[in-house]
């Protein structure tokens, strides 16, 4: 659906909602008028299902804002609608998929009669309430999903550009790299938990590009959480963008081969820190970082990893953030000669060896951060029903908030339902569990719809 028109139907959404309610007003409940209004919103309202399972409607700063989108015009010609709304503590609206006629037309009656924000939880497929400070922005009640995963596309065609650059002109083009880390940076400061979901969702086809720009996400939201941000978090992202660069010097046939390496090419695959950092400190405007990080993302915490006879006192923090989201995201990376990992094990690698490897202090800040089950990661429940998990709960990493979206047999929800593992049970009193993450292809599911 074009977005013009998308944004037309939000438009009759708005004044056929208005009309209702002030229909509502007037004239008894099945007057022709209002009957005839409400068969049409609810067209439309469903219509609008068929693209996404749940729409909002809010008010930001004044202003009508419907599935993220201002609608400026509406806004200026139902400033009595908005008035209204406040007026009972309503600055959200959620219409579920499910809803029917009856339930829109008792939502409508209860705003008319001015009724208390309370007395809108029996109507179980419509959810008001007020606009969190999360929420809240000049872009929308919402992060954008669809924008996030446009920021994303374009992060990993610009990393490919930058790739084309190092290799054809002997140096990376800072330029473009420092833009798509800025967009980055300033995602994850506002959704890390949208955004590195959206890390699970691989081209694999593209994978050298996607993995790059997997491991700076990884890398600024690990740093986030420390609590860096501004200019070094986007120095971290750089960094951590660029710390593959010396691949542009592997020869095509040892860096796209499918099979495992044999010993010699995996000597020549080992070079690439040196290369990367020598290409990172010939390149003008690269942080100082970027070859550090370059040069040392395959040493490890005991002295071992490669380049060869190379030891350090200690790793870079940069270094360390990058190499944990390095290892996890080539782990996690389904490859013809290397089967994806589950999240626990992928966990359970990182924290081998009692900390010879990684720093275990970070190891378990990214636990804490990414969970045992991400964010995006389409799961079975111990009670058979699929969710998508939505968020991490951080002292207990195996058991996030999720969003159910079937039941045991398979059969699709018409209304999502959010469970927190860390505190639901199932029908025999028994703590609810993740049994095993899925593949979403299999299922037909995009995860990130549920988001």
């Amino acid at each position: 659906m074009a977005d013009i028109d998308r944004v037309a139907l939000y438009d009759d959404v708005l004044r056929k909602l208005a009309s209702g309610i002030r229909g509502s007003q007037l004239y008894a409940p099945g007057h022709p008028l209002t009957a005839r209004n409400l068969e049409a919103l609810l067209a439309l309202i469903r219509q609008l299902h068929g693209l996404h399972p749940s729409l909002t409607a809010g008010i930001v700063g004044g202003q009508l804002v419907v599935a993220d989108t201002p609608m400026a015009k509406a806004s200026a010609q139902m400033g009595d609608l908005i008035k209204k709304l406040q007026s009972q503590g309503i600055e959200r609206v959620s219409f579920e998929r499910g809803i029917g006629g009856e339930e829109l037309e008792a939502f409508m009656r209860l705003v008319a009669t001015s009724a208390n924000a309370d007395q809108f939880a029996s109507l179980p497929h419509i959810r008001v309430g007020r606009i969190t400070s999360q929420e809240e922005s000049t872009e929308g009640i919402q992060s954008d999903m669809a924008a996030i995963r446009r920021l994303y596309a374009n992060a990993v065609t610009s990393a490919q550009s930058v790739w084309d650059s190092a290799q054809s002109e002997g140096k990376p083009d800072v330029a473009l790299a420092l833009q798509t880390v800025e967009g980055l940076s300033e995602a994850v400061t506002q959704n890390r938990t949208a955004l590195i979901a959206l890390t699970a969702m691989k081209t694999y086809d593209n994978y050298t590009f996607t993995h790059m720009v997997n491991v700076s996400i990884l890398t600024m939201g690990q740093a986030r959480a420390l609590g860096i941000e501004g200019r070094l978090l986007r120095e971290f992202g750089l960094s951590a963008l660029m710390h593959d660069i010396g691949k542009v010097r592997t020869p095509k046939e040892v860096l796209n081969k499918p099979e495992k390496l044999t010993d010699g090419e995996f000597e020549i695959m080992k070079r690439h820190p040196v290369e990367g950092a020598e290409i990172l400190r010939r390149t003008p405007e690269m942080p100082i970082l970027a070859p550090i990080v370059a040069f040392e993302h395959h040493l490890r915490v005991d002295g071992t990893g490669y380049p060869g006879g190379v030891r350090r006192s200690a790793l870079n923090v940069g270094t360390q953030l990058c190499s944990i989201a390095d290892v996890y995201d080539a782990m996690r990376s389904q490859r013809a000669y290397q089967e994806a990992f589950p999240s626990d094990r992928i966990l359970a690698v990182l924290k081998k060896d009692d900390g010879a490897h990684f720093d275990q202090h970070l190891v378990r800040r990214f636990a804490q951060l990414m969970g045992i089950f991400p964010p995006g990661n389409l799961v079975r429940l111990s009670t058979g029903e699929l969710a998508v998990v939505v968020k991490i709960h951080a002292p207990d990493p195996y058991r996030p908030r999720v969003r159910v979206i079937a039941d045991a047999g398979g059969e699709r929800l018409d209304v999502p339902l959010d469970r927190n593992l860390w505190d639901a049970v199932d029908a025999h009193g028994q703590p609810m569990t993740v049994s095993a993450p899925l593949d979403p292809a299999h299922f037909g599911i995009d995860p990130l719809t549920f988001m």
